[in-house]
């Protein structure tokens, strides 16, 4: 079985979303997404998510489209999630750049040979968070 991880912060769920999930999960058997953590949005974005690391995570149950939903480790160890779980595969979004630089060099320092995918965007000049809230603003 093969398993393949995707993370973000999925802090207001649209059709980009729904487009790179389903990209990473034709890439395993088993996808795993990662919700970025209230304290890593803040700290990577430089703000507070519209919704708590636990509502996100239901938004994403409600799509059915990972096979399980965690929330990430917050401040600690960045690896700690992906150490645990040994994914085969992780899927980076188009636009995903904090944590990435020089992850499959980490990653082969932990002993995991992970294979990095980066997935192309889905109509980004529509579907992308900072478009989507500037106009329900």
């Amino acid at each position: 079985m093969k398993k393949t991880m995707a993370f973000g912060t999925f802090d207001v769920i649209h059709k980009g979303h729904e487009y790179y999930l389903k990209e990473a999960k034709k890439h395993g058997d088993y996808l795993v997404v990662v919700v970025a953590a209230d304290e890593t949005v803040e700290e990577v974005k430089k703000r507070k998510p519209m919704y708590t690391s636990q509502e996100r995570k239901r938004h994403l149950e409600q799509l059915k489209i990972a096979d399980k939903i965690v929330i990430g480790s917050s401040k600690g160890d960045r690896l700690k999630t992906i150490l645990e779980e040994k994914p085969d595969a992780i899927c980076l979004g188009y636009d995903q750049q904090s944590f990435t630089e020089g992850l499959k060099e980490r990653l082969l320092e932990k002993g995991l040979n992970t294979e990095i995918i980066r997935i192309g965007s889905h109509q980004p000049e529509i579907y992308k968070s900072s478009i989507i809230k500037k106009k329900n603003s």
